[in-house]
Order: C-alpha cells, then structure tokens, then sequence
C-alpha cells in the first residue's frame, strides 16, 4: 500500500519495544503545522511490548499515520536498516524524513522547513537549555556531504545520540531530510559496524567540520 503522490514529504522511524515513546512523542510528529499533505510511517521491529496496540490505537485517531512491521521470524543483520527500507517503500512522496521516535520535533516549523528546501539532504538539530529549546538546521548540497554525521550518528552501538554536550559540534543529529533518489544511499550508512579506529576518525572529522562550517 502506498500513499498518493500529492503527499510532498513523509517522515519514516523504526520502532521496537518503544510503546512508552510511541505514547509520548508520536502525536508530536502527527500533529505538525504542514503546507500540504504528509504522512508518517512507522514500522514496528517485532516488538514484545504494548508497541502493536499503541499503534492500533494511534492509527485509528490519525489519518496521516500508516503502520507497517517486520515479522518476527526475519533474520536480518541490520533489521534497523530493513525496517527503514519497508517505511521507504510505503510512500511515493519526493522529500523523506527519516526519524527517531526519541527525538521528536522541538520546533513548529520542524516539517516545513526540511521539506522547502533545495538541498539534496537537511539535517535537523535540537538542543536544550535553560532559556528554552534552540532548533536548528543545516543543509548539504550533496548526500556525501554529510555522510560521516549520519554513519557515526546512526552506527549500531546506538550511542551515536545520547547527551546534549556540544551536541551540533559532535554530529548528533535528530532527523535527517534526503530526496528520494538518495533515500537508499542514506540508509545504508544506518546501523553499520563502526570499529573503534574508525570511530575515532568519524568523530574527528564531524568534529571539524562543524567546527568551522
């Protein structure tokens, strides 16, 4: 089943055993203000939890929200990956978002701005401080260009996002918005084995390059 082709963005996210996020943060992504239609996708990695139910419940108050999941008897090595991929498939729209149910968007113009603009990719930051919620982005020309921040970011030890410590400088990121020619290319760099050498060299690299960009 996919989706009709006047939706001009789609947010994607892979979920497994988050049935408390799900409850906290997905009416976040359903309810944004939205020049056109949109549409958010999300595939359930065979969660154990309440996650299947939260969804159900969920899709019968939202129009916009299509579910998807993976068996349970997949055997994959990077189910995040397959996940995305299935999300993906789900929609004809030009612009993806792919998403995390643990970043939610801080910002009303979160989905409108990833979808104006022209670059190939856009990357969405947010970081909290006492004064409030600061909500940036940064646009790359090209996918390469950002494709040390997503693999170091999205690499399969999961860490890639946690703190708020300089977060821009040191590549955490809480969305990324890819044209769909792109989207496979982008979730490729999703999950991947990253050894410690070259961890250290992803981490140098995002580091400077934020730096000085």
């Amino acid at each position: 089943m996919t989706e009709t082709d006047d939706n001009k963005i789609a947010v994607v996210m892979a979920v497994n055993d988050q049935a408390q996020e799900l409850e906290e943060h997905l009416e976040k992504f359903l309810n944004l203000p939205f020049n056109g239609h949109y549409r958010v996708i999300v595939v359930d990695e065979a969660s154990t939890d309440d996650t299947s139910d939260v969804l159900k419940r969920m899709k019968a108050a939202h129009d916009n929200l299509y579910t998807t999941f993976l068996p349970r008897s997949v055997r994959n090595p990077s189910k995040t990956r397959l996940a995305l991929t299935i999300g993906v498939k789900a929609t004809t729209s030009p612009r993806v978002v792919l998403a995390s149910i643990n970043r939610p968007p801080t910002s009303v113009s979160w989905l409108q701005e990833l979808s104006d603009s022209t670059a190939e990719i856009v990357m969405a930051y947010s970081n909290r401080k006492k004064s409030g919620i600061i909500w940036r982005k940064q646009e790359h020309p090209l996918l390469e260009d950002a494709t040390a921040l997503i693999t170091k970011a999205e690499r399969r030890s999961g860490r890639g996002h946690c703190g708020h410590w300089m977060k821009y400088h040191r590549g955490m990121y809480d969305a990324v918005a890819v044209n769909r020619e792109r989207i496979y290319d982008a979730i490729k760099l999703f999950d991947k084995a990253v050894g410690p050498w070259q961890l250290t060299r992803l981490r140098l690299h995002v580091f400077w390059q934020n730096l000085f960009n």
